[in-house]
């Protein structure tokens, strides 16, 4: 879906690096074409200066996804979602960052927090990255407390998983 999407800007990086943008940060554009959070509008010479592109580019990027109805219907519905990782080392919580090969296989999620669980520590977030929007997506597990050594070998011998680290 993110190569789809990034093939209709084609032509244009600038426009190009808008897009990603407002995925990364979960933006969404409002049907006047404004670039908003929630309810709350970010102004679009604060996302031209952000990725270094004229602000007209951001313009002419909500305009062009607004006349797209695949787009549009993709950019009004997404939204962003809090995440804990930034936040782990003030609340004195574990974030387990877990690679695998192939990221589209099933199971991956349910597996990792299932022994996780079953160690008894209790997982207050998980954040899966989508294989379509990045390029090397990994699964984030933060915890309430340290995982201990045997269990990230445990984790690191699944047949799928490539690398871990905390």
């Amino acid at each position: 879906m993110f190569d789809e999407i990034m093939g209709k800007f084609e032509g244009s990086p600038s426009q190009q690096a808008v897009i990603r943008l407002l995925l990364e940060r979960g933006f969404s554009v409002s049907d006047e074409g404004r670039v908003v959070s929630g309810g709350i509008e970010i102004p679009n010479t604060q996302i031209a200066r952000e990725i270094g592109v004229d602000r007209r580019v951001v313009d002419s990027t909500t305009d062009a996804i607004l006349d797209d109805p695949e787009l549009r219907r993709i950019f009004q519905n997404i939204s962003a979602i809090p995440s804990l990782m930034d936040l782990a080392p003030v609340l004195d919580l574990t974030v387990l960052t877990v690679e695998v090969d192939d990221a589209d296989q099933p199971g991956i999620v349910a597996t990792v927090t299932s022994l996780i669980a079953d160690a008894d520590i209790s997982i207050r977030q998980t954040i899966s990255e989508d294989p379509e929007f990045t390029d090397d997506p990994k699964l984030y597990v933060i915890t309430d407390e340290p995982v201990p050594g045997d269990l990230l070998v445990e984790i690191r011998n699944l047949p799928f998983v490539r690398k871990v680290e905390f």
